[in-house]
Protein backbone atom coordinates (compact mmCIF):
# COMPACT_ATOMS: atom_id res chain seq x y z
CA UNK A 1 0.00 0.00 0.00
CA UNK A 2 1.84 3.18 -1.01
CA UNK A 3 1.27 6.32 0.80
CA UNK A 4 3.49 9.43 0.87
CA UNK A 5 2.81 12.97 2.53
CA UNK A 6 3.39 15.80 -0.57
CA UNK A 7 4.55 19.18 -0.13
CA UNK A 8 4.73 19.33 3.50
CA UNK A 9 4.77 23.48 4.37
CA UNK A 10 6.89 24.53 7.21
CA UNK A 11 4.73 23.73 10.36
CA UNK A 12 3.43 26.30 12.89
CA UNK A 13 3.13 25.96 16.56
CA UNK A 14 0.50 23.51 17.35
CA UNK A 15 -1.81 25.14 19.18
CA UNK A 16 -3.87 22.50 20.55
CA UNK A 17 -4.18 19.09 21.71
CA UNK A 18 -6.91 18.02 18.77
CA UNK A 19 -6.01 17.78 15.52
CA UNK A 20 -8.18 17.38 12.17
CA UNK A 21 -8.47 15.64 9.21
CA UNK A 22 -10.33 16.40 6.31
CA UNK A 23 -10.22 13.45 3.45
CA UNK A 24 -11.33 14.52 0.23
CA UNK A 25 -10.30 11.48 -1.91
CA UNK A 26 -12.07 9.05 -3.53
CA UNK A 27 -13.02 8.68 -7.05
CA UNK A 28 -16.64 10.95 -7.04
CA UNK A 29 -17.85 8.47 -9.39
CA UNK A 30 -21.40 9.46 -8.67
CA UNK A 31 -21.26 13.16 -9.72
CA UNK A 32 -19.31 11.53 -13.48
CA UNK A 33 -18.43 13.73 -15.31
CA UNK A 34 -18.62 16.61 -13.08
CA UNK A 35 -15.53 15.06 -11.56
CA UNK A 36 -13.74 13.88 -14.19
CA UNK A 37 -11.35 16.54 -14.53
CA UNK A 38 -12.09 18.48 -10.77
CA UNK A 39 -12.80 16.22 -7.50
CA UNK A 40 -15.60 16.40 -5.65
CA UNK A 41 -14.69 18.38 -2.99
CA UNK A 42 -13.60 21.48 -5.58
CA UNK A 43 -16.74 21.53 -6.83
CA UNK A 44 -18.95 24.31 -6.29
CA UNK A 45 -21.57 24.55 -3.34
CA UNK A 46 -23.26 28.06 -4.27
CA UNK A 47 -21.02 30.01 -4.09
CA UNK A 48 -17.67 28.63 -2.51
CA UNK A 49 -16.15 24.97 -3.39
CA UNK A 50 -17.23 22.06 -1.11
CA UNK A 51 -13.90 21.89 1.19
CA UNK A 52 -14.48 24.90 2.66
CA UNK A 53 -17.69 24.19 4.25
CA UNK A 54 -15.46 21.09 6.27
CA UNK A 55 -12.54 23.33 6.88
CA UNK A 56 -14.77 25.78 8.18
CA UNK A 57 -16.44 23.68 10.26
CA UNK A 58 -13.08 22.28 12.02
CA UNK A 59 -11.78 25.71 12.21
CA UNK A 60 -15.24 26.87 13.97
CA UNK A 61 -14.42 24.02 16.42
CA UNK A 62 -11.12 25.83 17.26
CA UNK A 63 -8.75 23.12 15.54
CA UNK A 64 -6.04 24.67 13.78
CA UNK A 65 -3.79 22.08 12.57
CA UNK A 66 -5.37 20.78 9.74
CA UNK A 67 -4.51 17.87 7.13
CA UNK A 68 -5.90 17.33 4.13
CA UNK A 69 -5.79 13.79 2.10
CA UNK A 70 -6.82 13.89 -1.53
CA UNK A 71 -5.90 11.63 -4.82
CA UNK A 72 -2.35 12.66 -7.00
CA UNK A 73 -4.30 14.41 -9.25
CA UNK A 74 -6.12 16.12 -6.93
CA UNK A 75 -3.66 17.50 -3.90
CA UNK A 76 -1.49 20.17 -6.39
CA UNK A 77 -5.15 21.81 -6.90
CA UNK A 78 -5.95 22.23 -2.83
CA UNK A 79 -2.45 23.55 -2.38
CA UNK A 80 -3.27 26.02 -4.87
CA UNK A 81 -6.57 26.86 -3.13
CA UNK A 82 -5.50 26.83 0.32
CA UNK A 83 -1.88 26.99 0.10
CA UNK A 84 -0.37 26.19 3.83
CA UNK A 85 -3.29 28.28 5.73
CA UNK A 86 -0.88 30.62 7.21
CA UNK A 87 -2.81 33.41 5.87
CA UNK A 88 -5.95 32.28 7.84
CA UNK A 89 -3.64 31.46 10.86
CA UNK A 90 -3.87 27.96 10.88
CA UNK A 91 -1.39 25.14 9.61
CA UNK A 92 -2.46 22.75 6.53
CA UNK A 93 -0.41 19.98 5.21
CA UNK A 94 -1.39 17.83 2.59
CA UNK A 95 -0.93 14.12 2.19
CA UNK A 96 -1.81 11.68 -1.04
CA UNK A 97 -4.12 8.83 -0.48
CA UNK A 98 -3.08 6.95 -4.14
CA UNK A 99 -6.56 4.83 -4.43
CA UNK A 100 -9.75 4.65 -2.82
CA UNK A 101 -8.91 2.24 0.02
CA UNK A 102 -11.71 3.36 3.11
CA UNK A 103 -12.51 6.18 5.07
CA UNK A 104 -10.42 4.59 7.88
CA UNK A 105 -6.59 4.97 5.76
CA UNK A 106 -6.79 8.45 7.05
CA UNK A 107 -5.36 7.34 10.43
CA UNK A 108 -2.61 4.71 8.90
CA UNK A 109 -1.55 7.88 6.31
CA UNK A 110 -2.07 10.42 9.01
CA UNK A 111 -0.45 8.62 11.66
CA UNK A 112 2.70 10.95 11.90
CA UNK A 113 0.36 14.21 11.37
CA UNK A 114 -1.60 12.99 14.57
CA UNK A 115 1.24 11.83 17.00
CA UNK A 116 -0.11 11.54 20.99
CA UNK A 117 -2.90 14.15 19.81
CA UNK A 118 -6.48 13.56 19.47
CA UNK A 119 -8.12 13.74 16.30
CA UNK A 120 -11.31 15.01 14.27
CA UNK A 121 -12.09 13.57 10.94
CA UNK A 122 -14.90 15.19 8.57
CA UNK A 123 -15.41 13.75 5.22
CA UNK A 124 -15.22 16.52 2.41
CA UNK A 125 -18.01 16.03 1.30
CA UNK A 126 -20.08 16.68 4.95
CA UNK A 127 -21.63 20.57 5.22
CA UNK A 128 -23.01 20.76 9.11
CA UNK A 129 -24.70 24.25 9.66
CA UNK A 130 -25.96 25.47 13.29
CA UNK A 131 -24.33 25.33 15.98
CA UNK A 132 -21.74 23.08 16.84
CA UNK A 133 -21.38 22.83 20.47
CA UNK A 134 -22.04 19.41 20.29
CA UNK A 135 -18.57 18.85 18.36
CA UNK A 136 -16.58 21.32 20.81
CA UNK A 137 -18.26 18.80 23.87
CA UNK A 138 -17.11 15.70 21.82
CA UNK A 139 -13.76 17.49 21.61
CA UNK A 140 -13.27 18.79 25.58
CA UNK A 141 -13.93 14.96 26.40
CA UNK A 142 -11.52 12.32 27.04
CA UNK A 143 -14.20 9.23 25.42
CA UNK A 144 -12.05 6.94 22.95
CA UNK A 145 -14.42 7.45 20.04
CA UNK A 146 -16.75 9.25 19.49
CA UNK A 147 -19.36 9.08 16.44
CA UNK A 148 -22.68 11.41 16.19
CA UNK A 149 -26.10 10.53 14.93
CA UNK A 150 -28.36 12.45 13.01
CA UNK A 151 -32.47 11.09 12.12
CA UNK A 152 -33.14 10.30 8.55
CA UNK A 153 -35.65 9.47 6.47
CA UNK A 154 -33.31 7.30 3.84
CA UNK A 155 -30.60 5.26 6.37
CA UNK A 156 -30.17 3.01 3.82
CA UNK A 157 -27.38 4.96 2.36
CA UNK A 158 -25.08 5.80 5.50
CA UNK A 159 -23.80 3.65 8.17
CA UNK A 160 -26.60 3.10 11.15
CA UNK A 161 -26.53 2.90 14.68
CA UNK A 162 -28.56 0.93 16.76
CA UNK A 163 -28.89 2.21 20.46
CA UNK A 164 -30.87 1.15 23.50
CA UNK A 165 -32.98 3.04 25.96
CA UNK A 166 -29.99 4.92 27.87
CA UNK A 167 -28.33 6.09 24.33
CA UNK A 168 -25.78 3.26 24.46
CA UNK A 169 -24.84 2.09 21.05
CA UNK A 170 -26.00 -1.56 20.44
CA UNK A 171 -24.80 -1.96 16.74
CA UNK A 172 -23.59 -0.28 14.04
CA UNK A 173 -23.89 -1.47 10.38
CA UNK A 174 -23.00 0.00 6.77
CA UNK A 175 -25.72 1.01 4.35
CA UNK A 176 -28.15 -1.83 5.59
CA UNK A 177 -30.79 -2.91 3.59
CA UNK A 178 -32.91 -3.60 6.69
CA UNK A 179 -31.42 -0.94 9.22
CA UNK A 180 -32.56 -1.47 13.23
CA UNK A 181 -33.01 2.49 12.92
CA UNK A 182 -32.71 5.48 11.24
CA UNK A 183 -29.87 6.96 13.09
CA UNK A 184 -27.23 7.66 10.29
CA UNK A 185 -23.99 8.17 11.56
CA UNK A 186 -22.66 11.30 9.63
CA UNK A 187 -19.09 11.92 8.20
CA UNK A 188 -17.76 13.43 11.08
CA UNK A 189 -15.85 11.64 13.82
CA UNK A 190 -13.65 12.04 16.95
CA UNK A 191 -10.71 9.92 18.16
CA UNK A 192 -8.45 9.14 21.12
CA UNK A 193 -4.93 8.06 19.00
CA UNK A 194 -4.53 4.72 19.12
CA UNK A 195 -7.26 4.81 16.36
CA UNK A 196 -4.13 4.80 14.01
CA UNK A 197 -3.09 1.19 15.81
CA UNK A 198 -7.17 -0.26 15.26
CA UNK A 199 -7.37 1.26 11.24
CA UNK A 200 -3.64 -0.27 10.85
CA UNK A 201 -4.42 -3.53 12.08
CA UNK A 202 -8.17 -4.07 10.34
CA UNK A 203 -8.60 -6.54 7.01
CA UNK A 204 -9.79 -4.51 4.03
CA UNK A 205 -13.29 -5.70 3.27
CA UNK A 206 -14.74 -7.87 0.27
CA UNK A 207 -14.11 -4.55 -1.64
CA UNK A 208 -10.71 -3.57 -0.46
CA UNK A 209 -11.26 -0.68 1.60
CA UNK A 210 -10.13 -0.30 5.14
CA UNK A 211 -13.67 0.34 6.55
CA UNK A 212 -14.30 3.32 9.24
CA UNK A 213 -17.47 0.90 10.34
CA UNK A 214 -15.01 -1.74 11.58
CA UNK A 215 -13.43 0.61 13.47
CA UNK A 216 -16.33 1.60 15.43
CA UNK A 217 -17.01 -1.94 15.66
CA UNK A 218 -13.69 -2.60 17.26
CA UNK A 219 -14.23 0.51 20.10
CA UNK A 220 -18.00 -1.39 20.67
CA UNK A 221 -16.37 -4.23 21.15
CA UNK A 222 -14.50 -2.80 23.71
CA UNK A 223 -17.12 -0.73 25.25
CA UNK A 224 -15.53 2.67 24.32
CA UNK A 225 -17.81 3.84 21.54
CA UNK A 226 -20.14 6.80 22.41
CA UNK A 227 -22.51 8.74 20.54
CA UNK A 228 -23.94 12.28 21.11
CA UNK A 229 -27.17 12.39 18.95
CA UNK A 230 -27.35 15.74 16.57
CA UNK A 231 -30.91 17.95 17.47
CA UNK A 232 -33.07 19.61 14.89
CA UNK A 233 -31.05 22.39 15.43
CA UNK A 234 -28.48 21.23 13.00
CA UNK A 235 -28.20 20.51 9.69
CA UNK A 236 -26.26 18.05 7.93
CA UNK A 237 -25.97 17.80 4.42
CA UNK A 238 -23.99 15.02 2.12
CA UNK A 239 -23.74 16.61 -1.43
CA UNK A 240 -22.13 13.03 -2.73
CA UNK A 241 -24.65 12.88 -5.92
CA UNK A 242 -26.04 15.37 -8.16
CA UNK A 243 -29.25 15.73 -6.56
CA UNK A 244 -27.75 16.48 -3.36
CA UNK A 245 -25.39 18.93 -4.37
CA UNK A 246 -28.08 21.05 -5.79
CA UNK A 247 -30.08 20.78 -2.73
CA UNK A 248 -26.77 21.89 -0.37
CA UNK A 249 -26.23 25.09 -2.93
CA UNK A 250 -30.08 26.06 -2.72
CA UNK A 251 -29.56 25.68 1.23
CA UNK A 252 -26.54 27.61 1.33
CA UNK A 253 -28.20 30.25 -1.14
CA UNK A 254 -31.25 30.68 0.69
CA UNK A 255 -29.53 30.75 3.94
CA UNK A 256 -27.16 33.71 2.82
CA UNK A 257 -29.67 35.96 1.42
CA UNK A 258 -32.07 35.80 4.05
CA UNK A 259 -29.38 36.93 6.98
CA UNK A 260 -27.01 38.77 4.81
CA UNK A 261 -24.15 36.57 6.02
CA UNK A 262 -22.04 34.20 4.19
CA UNK A 263 -21.36 30.61 5.27
CA UNK A 264 -18.01 29.03 5.56
CA UNK A 265 -16.32 32.46 4.97
CA UNK A 266 -12.81 31.22 5.93
CA UNK A 267 -11.37 34.62 6.05
CA UNK A 268 -14.49 35.43 8.24
CA UNK A 269 -13.93 32.48 10.13
CA UNK A 270 -10.27 33.34 10.80
CA UNK A 271 -11.17 36.54 12.09
CA UNK A 272 -13.99 35.99 14.29
CA UNK A 273 -11.83 32.69 16.10
CA UNK A 274 -9.16 34.78 16.48
CA UNK A 275 -6.82 33.27 14.72
CA UNK A 276 -5.47 36.25 12.77
CA UNK A 277 -6.31 40.40 13.95
CA UNK A 278 -7.96 43.01 12.26
CA UNK A 279 -4.82 44.06 10.40
CA UNK A 280 -4.24 40.80 9.17
CA UNK A 281 -7.32 40.04 7.82
CA UNK A 282 -7.48 43.49 6.35
CA UNK A 283 -4.15 42.22 4.39
CA UNK A 284 -5.64 38.84 3.54
CA UNK A 285 -9.14 40.64 1.82
CA UNK A 286 -6.89 43.20 -0.30
CA UNK A 287 -5.11 40.33 -1.63
CA UNK A 288 -8.36 38.72 -2.80
CA UNK A 289 -9.40 39.21 -6.63
CA UNK A 290 -12.45 41.98 -7.38
CA UNK A 291 -15.49 39.92 -6.78
CA UNK A 292 -18.93 39.29 -4.21
CA UNK A 293 -17.29 37.21 -1.59
CA UNK A 294 -14.25 40.41 -1.21
CA UNK A 295 -17.11 43.11 -1.56
CA UNK A 296 -18.47 40.82 1.65
CA UNK A 297 -15.11 40.34 3.22
CA UNK A 298 -14.51 44.31 3.33
CA UNK A 299 -18.05 44.61 4.47
CA UNK A 300 -17.30 43.27 7.66
CA UNK A 301 -14.65 45.79 7.85
CA UNK A 302 -16.55 48.72 8.97
CA UNK A 303 -18.60 46.50 11.71
CA UNK A 304 -14.86 45.75 13.60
Amino acid sequence: MRRHVAMRPKRQKRMAETCGIILAGGAGTRLHPMTAVVSKQLQPVYDKPMIYYPLSTLMLAGIRDILIISTPHDVPHFQRLLGDGSRLGISITYAVQDAPRGIAEAFIIGREFIGTRRVCLILGDNLFYGKLDFLRKALASDAPAIVFGYRVQDPERYGVAEVDATGKVISIEEKPAHPKSNLAIPGLYVYGPDVCDIAANLQPSARGEVEITDVHKVYLEQGRLHLIELGRGLAWLDTGTPESLIEAGTFIHAIEKRQGMKIACLEEVALRQGFIDTEAYGSVVAALPRSDYRRYCESLLGGL
